[in-house]
């Protein structure tokens, strides 16, 4: 199934991982240390309040607003990503936050990557085939697809392992970054 297609089918708990894990790979742009969405994932589990994401949202976005420089159109994205996070708890608002996530990291991994364009994007999107793609983009494209994979086979179970898959890529994503910035300078 294309991660169009797991994206559309993709229950609440699932957009709301599928969204945050995206953000969560990208935090190294931010500036975030590792921690700084932990409390995010938390409130995503079946034993949180139901008000605590909101709560946990509004804290993520403090400690990470004036961390990072705009400057740089991955860092814009990234920023993008946190602000879109919808603060109430629904499926329509997470929809569209996560399919937003999903694309706007994809385009982050294809230009700290290297590639020319986008234009692979959305046929990679459709068909869920990393085929052709940069390196960085297909390891994304296939971290994207393995997240909503978990929660739709393990319901709220599969949270740990998603926040494994995306551990994985935020440390990629960091060392990529940080070559980068080495480069740069």
């Amino acid at each position: 199934m294309s991660l169009v297609e797991q994206i559309a089918r993709a229950d609440e708990r699932g957009l709301a991982v599928s969204g945050l894990a995206c953000l969560d790979r990208c935090v190294p742009l931010l500036g975030g240390d590792d921690e700084v969405l932990r409390p995010l994932w938390a409130s995503l589990a079946q034993t949180a309040p139901a008000g605590d994401w909101a709560q946990r949202l509004e804290q993520a976005r403090g400690a990470l607003d004036a961390a990072a420089d705009d400057t740089h159109e991955a860092v814009a994205l990234a920023r993008r990503m946190l602000a879109g996070a919808s603060a109430e708890r629904s499926a329509a608002g997470w929809r569209e936050w996560a399919d937003d996530c999903s694309v706007a990291a994809l385009r982050i991994h294809r230009m700290l990557d290297g590639a020319a364009d986008d234009s692979a994007l959305a046929g990679a999107r459709r068909e869920g085939r990393p085929e052709g793609l940069s390196p960085l983009l297909a390891a994304e494209l296939r971290r994207q697809l393995t997240v909503l994979e978990l929660l739709a086979a393990h319901g709220p179970a599969g949270l740990r392992k998603a926040l494994e898959v995306s551990t994985e890529g935020r440390r990629v994503l960091r060392a990529v970054v940080s070559r980068r910035n080495r480069r740069d300078t």
